[in-house]
């Protein structure tokens, strides 16, 4: 079975589309106050974090950090619904501009996939106690939607 890494073109088409993502994310007046200025980093440690998501290799939790790593960046951001939904419509569109997989079950993971985890983020930086963190504490795999899994 095809994982939906190798489905997004593998690490060269997870960078290229999460690239695209970082720099609009960036340029956008609403998410800007949490990113700041960016950091060099944050392209290959999210293409990381996504690959391993779908089914890549695990270099995010083995060489940067891993879970623990991103709840930490997340805590104190307080981000409001308004940013999240920001986050996730860039996100997408992002996928267009990369040219990923236009297909209905691929575009139906990726947001998914993208709904939950800024969800988990968002949740995370309210937490004021480790004890109103998401329960989540290592990197979700994700996977084809029911009854949708492609072969090659």
């Amino acid at each position: 079975m095809v994982t939906l890494y190798e489905h997004a073109g593998g690490e060269e088409g997870l960078h290229r589309f999460i690239d695209i993502f970082y720099g609009s994310v960036l340029a956008d007046p609403l998410l800007k106050p949490l990113f700041g200025d960016g950091k060099p980093e944050h392209v290959a440690h999210l293409t990381a974090f996504t690959a391993e998501t779908f089914g890549g290799p695990d270099t995010f939790s083995r060489a940067m950090g891993g879970f623990l790593q991103l709840i930490a960046v997340h805590r104190g951001l307080r981000i409001a619904e308004e940013q999240r939904q920001r986050f996730v419509d860039l996100y997408m569109a992002a996928a267009d501009k990369a040219g990923l997989p236009s297909d209905a079950p691929f575009r139906q993971a990726l947001r998914e996939h993208v709904e939950f985890g800024s969800q988990v983020a968002m949740q995370n930086s309210h937490a004021r106690t480790d004890a109103e963190l998401h329960p989540l504490r290592e990197v979700p795999m994700w996977d084809w939607p029911a009854g949708t899994e492609p072969s090659e």
